[in-house]
């Protein structure tokens, strides 16, 4: 092998190994921001991801009690209305970590009404800890598998199977009309419950496609809020996951027993 031909093998070697550590490192939420940078990642509105990263260390700084946090709180009341729902999301987890601001509070009141079921869960579990209750109903539907339902008329042409893994926004079915193709997304990050419309069914608009199950790690806190604010009528829900036919991790399974035994002490009292 050539001087020149082994000078190209190595650099296409090092270019394989740099190219996904690049594409790592400019993803990472976990890399540390000073805070002129995160002025600038919170205005970038071309990239969500810089946005939400600036929240991370917001919400990192926050944790750690970190008095610069203050800084932003404008910024994070502002954001929760932004267009992105990534970036609403990651808002709703951060506000709850200061309790200390009343703008957040009323930032996250209005985002219960929010079209994003993962925005309005988080949004109901951030109050929680500020001694909130309101959001109890969207805790409890985080325990609800989510009803994937058709945009339009036309043929399914294309859907997962039961038990398939979907994250946030995943695809799950593709449904054509004429020459246009719809694609049809998960709101949730879970498995594949119940299909309604195998490919090749017909579909009208509102009509329920497929069901999504909500992650562990969804479930798991849903059921970490109910209970400090579960009453009574959640205990049907939340039995759900008490069943061991269900494949729910330990952690789950410990927290349901948990939460039931203290709605029904809040109940007793």
């Amino acid at each position: 092998m050539s001087t020149r031909s082994r000078l190209l093998f190595f650099l296409t070697a090092w270019l394989i190994v740099l190219m996904p550590f690049l594409f790592w490192w400019s993803t990472w939420f976990g890399r540390q921001l000073s805070s002129q940078k995160i002025d600038e990642y919170l205005k970038d509105d071309k990239h969500p991801r810089h946005i939400q990263h600036a929240l991370v260390q917001i919400g990192e700084r926050l944790g750690r009690h970190d008095a610069s946090a203050a800084n932003w709180n404008g910024e994070l009341i502002r954001l929760a209305a932004h267009p992105v729902e990534e970036v609403r999301n990651t808002d709703a987890w951060v506000m709850g970590q200061d309790t200390s601001v009343p703008g957040f509070h009323d930032a996250l009141l209005k985002m219960l009404q929010d079209p994003s079921l993962s925005v309005r869960g988080n949004a109901a579990l951030s109050l929680v800890r500020f001694g909130d209750a309101t959001g109890r109903p969207q805790i409890v539907a985080l325990l609800q598998p989510a009803r994937i339902i058709s945009p339009g008329s036309g043929r399914v042409v294309d859907v997962d199977k039961p038990g398939t893994a979907v994250h946030q926004g995943g695809l799950v079915a593709k449904i054509q009309e004429g020459q246009l193709t719809t694609e049809v997304r998960s709101p949730i990050t879970g498995r594949i419950g119940w299909v309604r419309s195998a490919a090749g069914a017909v579909t009208s608009p509102g009509a329920e496609i497929a069901t999504v199950e909500p992650s562990d790690d969804q479930v798991w806190e849903a059921l970490r809020g109910l209970y400090i604010v579960g009453q009574p009528d959640d205990l049907s829900s939340i039995r759900a996951y008490e069943r061991e036919s269900r494949e729910v991790p330990d952690r789950v399974r410990e927290q349901v027993i948990l939460t039931i035994k203290a709605i029904q002490e809040r109940s007793r009292r």
